[in-house]
C-alpha cells in the first residue's frame, strides 16, 4: 500500500503544527472484533504520524442516544462511524469531504455505489466516507432443512412459510430467526416492499406507502411468523448477537442478515451445513434485499481536520478497507476487491446474486429523512414489538410508520 505519511516529521508539515494531535474516533457498531480490528488499523496510522487516537466504543443499542447526547453536550468527537440512517439528522454538523476525495491517491478506484452512497445528502455534498456495504440475504441451514424434508431453500415468501412450518415441527427448532429487537427494522421493509411489489416509499402526493393494503399484508406475514409459533418466543426482543447466535446454535434454520454474519456462522458451522440465498420473492416475482452501508465522517467541530482526514484515509485505503471488509462483514469499497478469493466463496453466492440478477433490486431505505434514525430505533422498534405481542394491529402500525414518515417526506421537500 502506498502510504499516506511515512514519518512524524513529514504528517507535521503537512498539518503546519509542530504538535502531534490528539483525535477521538466514536465506534457505535461496536463488538469485540470490531474493536480489535479497528485499533490495529488506527495503530498503524499513529506510528506512522505521531499522532494518537482515542476510540470511544459505544454499545449498539444504546448507541443512538449516548452519540446524540454527547454532541448535544458540546463532546463531540473528530471522526464517527455514522451509520446511513442517522447521516440526515448531523450532516449540517460535517465537513463535507467531496474535495479531499477528488484530491486523494485512491479516489478513483472508489465503486460509483461508494460515490453515489456517500453523497446521498439533501445537498448531494460528500458528509461520509462509506466503508463497505451491508447487503441482507437469507442464511439457511442444510442440515434442518433436509430433517425437515425441504428441498433447498425457499425462493418466494410463500415458500418459505411453508418451510418454517415444517422445520418448526422439529423438536426445539424454529424457522425463522426473527430480529424483534434493536436493528430489525430490514425484515419489516422487505416484506413490505415484497408484497407490493416495488420499493417506492412515497406517492406522487407526498403520502408513505407503508400503510397500504400490500405493505400491511408484509407487516402482517412476519407478525403471524412470530405469533404462530414459526420463530422463538423470545425472538421478540432479538438483537444482531442473539439472531446469529440462533442460526449457528441450530435453534433456527432461516437468518436474513448481511455479511457481517458470516464471520460468527462460519467460525461455528461446518462450511458444508450452511449457505446463503436471495431474500425470497414476493408474489410479482420482485425482491427487495435491503442495502445499507456506514463509514467515515467528520465533525465541522474538529480542531484537527487535516489529521483527521489522514485518518479517514488510511482507514479507507484498498489495503486497511480489504482487511475492514473481511473482518467485519461488509462488501469492499474499492473496485477490483471482489476478485479477491474470499468474496468468491460458495457462501458469497446469495449476495452476488442479488447484485446481478434482475428480479433482486437492493434497496436503499429512506436516510436522507432528518429524522429517520430516531424513527428506526425508537418509534418502529417499540410499535413492531407492541404489533407482534398483539397489543396493537399491523394496520394499527403501519398507520402509524406512515403518519411519521409523511411528515418528515414534507419537511424533506420543502428544505430542498
Amino acid at each position: 500500500m502506498k502510504r499516506l505519511l511515512t514519518t512524524t516529521a513529514l504528517a507535521m508539515a503537512l498539518t503546519g503544527t509542530a504538535h502531534a494531535a490528539d483525535l477521538t474516533l466514536v465506534e457505535v457498531i461496536t463488538s469485540p472484533e470490531r474493536t480489535v480490528t479497528l485499533t490495529e488499523i488506527v495503530s498503524e496510522w499513529e506510528a506512522e504520524t505521531g499522532n494518537t487516537v482515542e476510540i470511544v466504543s459505544l454499545p449498539w443499542g444504546q448507541a443512538f442516544e449516548k452519540l446524540a447526547t454527547m454532541v448535544a453536550g458540546g463532546d463531540i468527537p473528530d471522526l464517527v462511524e455514522m451509520p446511513e440512517r442517522w447521516l440526515a439528522l448531523y450532516a449540517d454538523q460535517l465537513v463535507d469531504l467531496g474535495p479531499m476525495v477528488a484530491d486523494w491517491e485512491h479516489g478513483d478506484t472508489l465503486t460509483q455505489a461508494t460515490i453515489d452512497m456517500g453523497s446521498m445528502t439533501a445537498d448531494g455534498s460528500f458528509k461520509q466516507l462509506p466503508y463497505g456495504f451491508y447487503l441482507r440475504a437469507m442464511f439457511y441451514n442444510k442440515d434442518l432443512l433436509a430433517e425437515a424434508g425441504v428441498d433447498g431453500p425457499p425462493e418466494t415468501w410463500e415458500e418459505f412459510r411453508t418451510a418454517s412450518e415444517a422445520i418448526s415441527k422439529l423438536d426445539g427448532k424454529s424457522g425463522y430467526c426473527l430480529r424483534g429487537g434493536p436493528g430489525g427494522l430490514n425484515a419489516w421493509m422487505m416484506l413490505a416492499t415484497g408484497m407490493r411489489g416495488n420499493d417506492i416509499y412515497f406517492d406522487d402526493d407526498g403520502k408513505s406507502t407503508l400503510n397500504t393494503p400490500e405493505a400491511v399484508a408484509g407487516f402482517q406475514y412476519l407478525i403471524d411468523l412470530y405469533q404462530d409459533g414459526l420463530t422463538p418466543r423470545d425472538s421478540v426482543s432479538w438483537g444482531f448477537n442473539e439472531v446469529v447466535a440462533g442460526f449457528y446454535s441450530g435453534t433456527c434454520a432461516f437468518l436474513d442478515q448481511d455479511p457481517d454474519a458470516l464471520i460468527a456462522v462460519a467460525s461455528r458451522m461446518d462450511e458444508s451445513s450452511f449457505a446463503v440465498a436471495p431474500i425470497p420473492k414476493g408474489p410479482d416475482g420482485k425482491s427487495f434485499p435491503t442495502i445499507g452501508y456506514t463509514g467515515w465522517s467528520m465533525f465541522q467541530s474538529s480542531d484537527n481536520k487535516d489529521e483527521t482526514w489522514s485518518l479517514i484515509a488510511h482507514l479507507s485505503s484498498p489495503e486497511s478497507n480489504k482487511t475492514w471488509a473481511k473482518r467485519v462483514g461488509v462488501i469492499p469499497i474499492h473496485e477490483g476487491a471482489e476478485q479477491d478469493p474470499y468474496f468468491q466463496s460458495e457462501q458469497f453466492a446469495g449476495w452476488f446474486t442479488e447484485l446481478n440478477d434482475p428480479a433482486y433490486s437492493p434497496m436503499i431505505m429512506p436516510n436522507y429523512l432528518e429524522q429517520f434514525g430516531y424513527f428506526s430505533d425508537s418509534i418502529a422498534l417499540e410499535t413492531w414489538q407492541q404489533a407482534l405481542l398483539g397489543e396493537i394491529t399491523a394496520q394499527e402500525m403501519a398507520d402509524e410508520w406512515a403518519e411519521f414518515l409523511t411528515e418528515e417526506y414534507s419537511k424533506y421537500q420543502a428544505g430542498k
